[in-house]
């Protein structure tokens, strides 16, 4: 009887202990080396031969070559947008420098500077031809207030006089 068995005692209780793992862990392995053979197909003519090796080289140094060019393009294009970045700045400098200048007189001919300001910008706008634009002053104009008037002095003030608080604590609720 036991040349009738195909299978030793040992391994039949291993096969019906484990028999499903063992099955499963075959057809992982089967399909993983299944996908390994496909992707190992699919690029075969990448394999580097003694006719890929001669031209390899100057391909490379054409590639190079060419991103040399095109990072010399764009720092040539960062300079470019640079220098119109400073240019820009310049103008506006110069601008703002102007705008002072001309409140800086408007203040010393005792006009406002704010509303010689509208009239600097309204003039740039208008007239950035024109050069010899030059704001007339009134020659009649008189002055508010009498030339002995002095603030600091206390007198004639008129009205406004100034008068200490109440002494005590503050009605506040």
């Amino acid at each position: 009887r036991s040349h009738l068995r195909l299978v030793p005692v040992p391994v039949g209780s291993l096969l019906s202990s484990y028999g499903w793992y063992i099955l499963l862990a075959g057809v992982a392995i089967y399909l993983l080396i299944q996908k390994i053979s496909q992707s190992l197909a699919a690029r075969p003519s990448r394999q580097p031969g003694a006719a890929d090796a001669a031209v390899e080289p100057d391909v490379v140094v054409r590639r190079q070559e060419a991103l040399a060019a095109a990072r010399l393009r764009m720092q040539e294009e960062l300079n470019a947008q640079a220098e119109r970045y400073k240019e820009k700045q310049r103008q506006i400098e110069e601008e703002k420098r102007r705008q002072k200048i001309a409140m800086w007189e408007s203040m010393q001919e005792g006009k406002s500077y704010k509303g010689n300001l509208k009239v600097n910008q309204q003039e740039v706008e208008s007239g950035a031809s024109t050069s010899s634009a030059v704001p007339k002053s009134k020659p009649n104009k008189k002055p508010l207030r009498g030339g002995g008037y002095n603030p600091l002095s206390g007198e004639g003030g008129g009205t406004c006089s100034w008068r200490p608080g109440r002494r005590g604590p503050s009605a506040g609720g």
